[in-house]
């Protein structure tokens, strides 16, 4: 008896001891399960709207050094790559055709001397009754006819002469070289020369940019080759349609070009200030990517200690943080730290 006795004290004391180690264990998990995380204290700023564009460079004028008429090449004197100057010779052609039509304007002038003397002979008959109003009408004819085959012919010569030595209409780099010398022209240029200073710069801007573009407007252009270095250009033309396809509009951007550094077919990108607004600025740290789609997220403190998971649109990236289009009011407490163990409403421990 007297063991029991014992016995019921000791099992009263093992259960209490248990429930209380029970309970603060329990403490002990929940407040494990409370993550920490850091904050930061979000606000407006002015940011600079800024819009970045793919663009492609081309000449501003472009010529193609053609025959007029089918011939035998028999010089080029340049090449692809090839600066060339105004008025410089490029091309010398055959002039087997030249005699013949120096030929065919004697023979025309030959034709206009003798209509001349029979038109003279029909008007002094006419004076002196020998002949007929209807004659004098006929050789009239016949002497314009002969005044326009001269000019004809003559015209021809020109062309033919013209067409032996072929120069540069412009100043600029030779482009393209599509025969060699002993070639027969065809229906391509025997050259084509582009005008590289200035360049045209293209780039395709949204319809819904558009009246934020104008002519005159000021852009920064990079490209490739040169890295981060900038250009500065100016929008000389901003096309008057909108393509049905991509609803676009074609934007030319003219950029000096002096030093013939930047070359046509190269490619850059044109960045254009759409001027400044006013949107909260957040680290780039809080802002979180939904995995499997593009959507981004920020954590941002609640009054009561819980988190709520705000859908963001993201604006320009300035340095390392983002500007926010919407989704954070301005004065909100950011999560920037210990963002990987937080879901919505979950309450958290911040550490200042």
């Amino acid at each position: 008896m007297k063991t029991i006795k014992y016995i019921v004290p000791a099992l009263a004391f093992a259960l209490a001891t248990g429930a209380c180690s029970k309970d603060k264990a329990a403490q002990e998990t929940e407040k494990e399960d409370i993550p920490v995380v850091k904050t930061m204290k979000v606000s407006e700023q002015d940011v600079d709207q800024l819009s970045v564009y793919t663009a492609s460079v081309e000449p501003e004028v472009i010529n193609n050094i053609s025959a007029q008429m089918a011939n035998r090449i028999k010089a080029i004197y340049v090449d692809e790559g090839m600066k060339v100057a105004k008025g410089q010779k490029l091309v010398v052609l055959d002039d087997v055709n030249t005699t013949q039509y120096e030929l065919a304007v004697d023979n025309a002038k030959a034709a206009l001397r003798n209509a001349q003397t029979n038109y003279d002979r029909a008007v002094e008959l006419l004076k002196i009754g020998g002949g007929t109003q209807q004659s004098v009408d006929q050789m009239e004819v016949t002497l314009v006819n002969a005044k326009n085959a001269v000019a004809q012919a003559e015209r021809t010569l020109a062309n033919a002469r013209e067409n032996t030595v072929l120069v540069s209409p412009i100043s600029g780099v030779v482009t393209a070289r599509n025969y060699d010398p002993g070639d027969m022209s065809g229906a391509m240029p025997i050259l084509t020369v582009a005008q590289v200073n200035p360049v045209k710069v293209v780039i395709n801007v949204n319809e819904s940019q558009l009246s934020s573009i104008s002519k005159g407007m000021p852009v920064d252009l990079t490209f490739n080759t040169y890295g981060d270095e900038i250009f500065k250009g100016t929008v000389s033309l901003v096309m008057p349609t909108v393509d049905a396809a991509s609803r676009t509009v074609g934007v030319e951007i003219t950029l000096p070009n002096s030093d013939g550094r930047v070359l046509p077919g190269m490619f850059g990108r044109a960045t254009i200030s759409h001027g400044t607004s006013s949107h909260v600025v957040v680290p780039d740290r809080a802002v979180v990517k939904q995995q499997g789609s593009g959507d981004h997220y920020v954590y941002v403190l609640n009054g009561d200690g819980t988190v709520s998971y705000n859908k963001v649109e993201l604006g320009q990236r300035i340095g390392t943080s983002y500007e926010l289009i919407s989704g954070v009011p301005a004065g909100s407490e950011v999560i920037v730290e210990g963002q990987n163990a937080l879901t919505d409403g979950k309450k958290v421990q911040v550490i200042k």
